[in-house]
């Protein structure tokens, strides 16, 4: 039978948000910490504590695998419904908004209405008000809630059934659970008002539903993302980045850097010895190039003279011996033009005198270099000669027309364009002719980046309700790859991100890998 009362979900609407099948690694960043008031005091992994919520007769425990980002939770107790919770839970305490994801199983069989999943709870008594992201064991997934402590709960039932990839969300007093299949999008449903604390005990639970048994489970890949806040103002405010490697081919995800000073855009050197980015911010200065060192981990400031305004669009040239950058000094007018400089550093040259430009891509014999630019509030794709002069138009239709990059034959310049009135993947010849689509569906998709060995793009794609003439900052958006002969996009990441993720291209010299950037807020407020 199933757990009463009941209210039947339908997906949030318009949005299907796209899996996460690899986590990153949060642990380089901390929440707030507080000593266990029922638990075990010392931290596990992203955790403050762990131990059993009400009494259940067989006890619970929680172990963590550092390499893996991997949690082992088993535990007893009755059920997590009526008016008392028995169960084994893994907490730290936080405030405010969160978004948390894991890709979770069950280990062996057992009964059909044990659960695990994502928590957030007023408090540590078998009785206190909560929200749950909640899977069963025979398959079902629902957000189960109890408003006053003490009542008995209530669940929405979500049109998924086992689900491996849950994600729990709160934005002030609403709560959105999504769950999905391994490599599909997500199903989601959501309760407003639920009024719990600011200050909730998050985290990871098992209940066996059952005072005899105890049952274990996996939850891989987790990650607790702290959002922008509601009111932040974009280039105006920032939160911190994660510098993440993706192995494209096998799914492993490693997380190198973490900082609250923002960071944007990595290049990888061709000689795969080190990630070119810009750091960002008011604080930051706004625009140091920084080379950061794949073995050592170690940053050093790349010299580009007065050129040190430097934004997120930067380059390296294929024979790994360049760098364009896009600068926007107050020497010339603040509005960014596009330089090359040596890729150790050095006296920059400038190349493009109108303003503003914004450097993407070189050709493979390195004579030329595409660029997106402003003219009379339109942007456009432009070339020009690697040794400055004129530059030449090559496309000239409405919306926003950007990201051109080349493929490593020379024969096509892929680009985004808002021209259908939703920004999408195209492609065209080097002269700007045979201008086609390469991507058709719902999604905002920007900055194709071609591999290496010319057999894929992979590119950043936002949801529908997103303006597509901007770039927005601090969205839930996804990374998608394809062949470069064109096919269905599939997700490889999903992440909170956007401006500044993957605006330059970012992969390994041996296309197995991809750079990125992620978000979260690393303040501690």
């Amino acid at each position: 039978m199933q757990n009463k009362p009941m209210i039947s979900a339908k997906p949030i609407t318009p949005m299907k948000t796209a899996i996460l099948t690899y986590g990153i690694v949060a642990s380089l960043f901390s929440f707030l910490l507080v000593s266990s008031a029922s638990g075990q005091a010392s931290p596990l992994g992203l955790f403050d504590a762990h131990g059993d919520i009400g009494a259940p007769k067989i006890s619970g425990s929680a172990a963590y695998d550092a390499t893996g980002n991997t949690y082992t939770l088993t535990g007893g107790g009755r059920n997590i419904w009526t008016t008392n919770d028995e169960f084994q839970f893994l907490w730290k305490k936080t405030k405010g908004d969160f978004i948390v994801r894991a890709r979770v199983e069950f280990v062996g069989k057992g009964y059909e209405f044990r659960k695990i999943g994502w928590m957030a709870r007023a408090g540590l008594d078998s009785n206190a008000p909560y929200v749950d992201a909640a899977e069963h064991g025979g398959g079902l997934t629902s957000l189960q809630y109890r408003q006053v402590a003490g009542s008995n709960c209530v669940q929405i039932i979500l049109p998924i059934t086992n689900a491996d990839i849950i994600q729990f969300e709160r934005r002030g007093t609403n709560y959105i659970f999504s769950a999905a299949h391994s490599g599909e999008t997500f199903v989601s449903t959501n309760f407003s008002n639920i009024r719990l604390p600011d200050e909730v005990y998050l985290g990871l639970f098992v209940c066996a539903h059952s005072p005899t048994a105890k049952q274990e489970a996996i939850f891989h890949d987790v990650q607790i993302v702290r959002p922008a806040k509601p009111n932040f103002v974009p280039y105006h405010d920032f939160i911190g980045s994660v510098l993440n490697i993706l192995d494209v081919q096998g799914g492993q995800l490693e997380t190198i850097h973490a900082s609250a000073q923002p960071f944007e855009a990595p290049n990888w050197t061709r000689d795969d010895r080190a990630l070119i980015y810009n750091v960002s911010g008011r604080a930051a200065g706004w625009g140091a190039l920084v080379r950061f060192d794949l073995a050592t981990h170690r940053e050093s400031v790349i010299n580009t003279g007065l050129e040190n305004k430097n934004n997120n669009d930067h380059v390296i040239s294929f024979d790994g011996t360049m760098l364009a950058i896009s600068d926007q000094s107050a020497w010339h007018g603040g509005k960014s033009c596009v330089f090359t400089v040596p890729i150790g550093g050095g006296t920059p040259k400038q190349i493009t005198t109108n303003s503003p430009s914004y450097a993407h891509g070189w050709s493979p014999d390195g004579k030329t270099l595409v660029f997106t630019g402003s003219r009379k509030g339109k942007f456009d794709i432009f070339e020009i000669s690697t040794n400055g002069g004129g530059e030449i138009r090559l496309t000239d239709a409405p919306g926003v027309n950007d990201g051109p990059e080349f493929t490593p034959d020379g024969k096509y310049i892929y680009f985004n364009s808002s021209r259908t009135g939703i920004m999408q993947i195209w492609r065209m010849r080097p002269n700007g002719k045979r201008q086609q689509q390469v991507t058709h569906d719902d999604f905002n998709d920007w900055f194709p980046h071609i591999s290496p060995d010319g057999k894929r793009i992979v590119f950043i794609s936002f949801p529908a309700d997103i303006d597509p003439a901007t770039h927005p900052y601090y969205k839930e958006c996804y990374l998608r790859l394809m062949p470069l002969g064109g096919g269905t996009p599939r997700v490889i990441a999903c992440l909170y991100g956007g401006q500044g993720t993957m605006n330059v291209p970012s992969w390994s010299p041996d296309s197995r890998k991809i750079a990125f950037v992620s978000n979260t807020d690393m303040s501690g407020e």
